[in-house]
């Protein structure tokens, strides 16, 4: 990248935000989301939920604590593009081993620094997610405004086969107390490690499986990974995790995972007018009455009304800012769900119970 290469940010409203050129010179796409985190943008840049979608950070300064390779949450950045307002391409800390400007040009991610991000989230916040294009390359207004238009939709996407397992791997110690069978729609791997660090040998298996692929690995329990996309648009995906529902054995869903657990029971989900992304979503436990500060990153949510409707799920947490259901768990049986990312990394780790949670179900279960 040369010094003060301009770039251009434009939005599918045709709004444009002029600035320099961080990443990899060239041309993006997707949704244009932001997040409120403080720290862990690595483990942010790196989450498979992120797939698709050009990421506004709202902190002001971003790279300065440069990159390590144990702060990931999958191999490559997952992102589409990056937006922030200070971009630093050197770093103080003693323990980072690159600069983010290094891993950004190794995995090829297009970024803009140097533009007004608060006056961009505002107009997001009015309007709605929306598509956008980043390019240090193509400079011509009218090109890109006609290129942002043909940007599909984030509705009505799959997008976990990009990113779940070619093939089943294991992690965990062969003398673990309890297996678990996890199906990756985008697995970050710090559910993994929080699932391990508690006794469990986890075998990661890719969305396609089959329920008997699985079982023959014997599970005391099933996880549902996060992962990116629209949940409606995963027929194949929703099938199989009924048919994992119908086992009676513990399911712990998390964010996407609750999502499809949600369909699979008959209930519906939505695209939020914004989504919910960054490490300080307040969340009430509705079973015991007590706050979290939550880890989120989710544009889809389950509808509120059919929940109403439907005898055998029970709401146990909600977002606090706009009441939108955060957990369920299924009346008469060890499944629960919850719209969050409880291994939170980057994130506060108020949320972690809900792992010593799901173990106290196997260990329930298998006595």
């Amino acid at each position: 990248m040369t010094p003060d290469h301009t770039a251009l940010l434009v939005l599918e409203d045709g709004t444009i935000f002029k600035g320099i050129a961080i990443g990899k010179i060239g041309t993006t796409q997707g949704e244009i989301a932001f997040n409120t985190g403080m720290t862990g943008y690595q483990e942010v840049f790196t989450d498979p939920s992120y797939l698709g979608q050009i990421l506004i950070m709202t902190t002001a300064h971003i790279g300065n604590y440069g990159t390590h390779p144990n702060e990931v949450e999958s191999d490559t950045i997952k992102i589409s593009g990056l937006v922030t307002k200070k971009f630093s391409n050197g770093y103080s800390r003693p323990s980072g081993k690159k600069s983010l400007q290094e891993l950004m040009e190794e995995n090829k991610t297009v970024g803009i620094s140097d533009i007004d991000t608060r006056a961009l989230v505002r107009h997001i916040r009015n309007k709605g997610a929306m598509n956008a294009i980043i390019s240090s390359e193509i400079l011509d207004e009218k090109i890109l405004i006609e290129q942002v238009k043909q940007v599909p939709s984030m509705s009505g996407m799959e997008l976990s086969s990009k990113v779940t397992t070619s093939t089943p791997y294991v992690e965990g110690s062969e003398n673990a107390s309890f297996k678990v069978a996890l199906i990756d729609f985008g697995v970050k791997k710090n559910i993994i490690r929080c699932l391990t660090d508690r006794g469990c040998k986890v075998k990661v298996f890719p969305m396609s499986a089959t329920l008997s692929e699985i079982n023959e690995f014997k599970p005391d329990g099933y996880m549902l990974s996060n992962g990116p996309g629209d949940p409606s648009a995963m027929p194949k995906s929703i099938a199989l995790v009924k048919e994992i529902v119908d086992t009676n054995k513990p399911v712990f869903g998390i964010c996407l995972g609750h999502q499809i657990l949600g369909l699979s029971q008959g209930l519906t989900t939505e695209k939020m007018f914004n989504g919910h992304r960054g490490i300080n979503h307040p969340i009430k436990n509705l079973k015991t009455g007590k706050g979290e500060i939550t880890s989120q990153n989710h544009g889809f949510v389950i509808s509120k009304d059919s929940v109403k409707n439907n005898d055998h799920v029970e709401v146990t947490h909600i977002h606090l800012n706009d009441n939108t259901i955060a957990g369920i768990e299924l009346k008469n049986k060890p499944v629960f769900s919850v719209q969050y990312h409880p291994e939170a990394s980057a994130g506060p780790h108020d949320s972690r119970y809900l792992f010593d949670q799901f173990i106290q179900n196997m260990n329930f279960s298998k006595n």
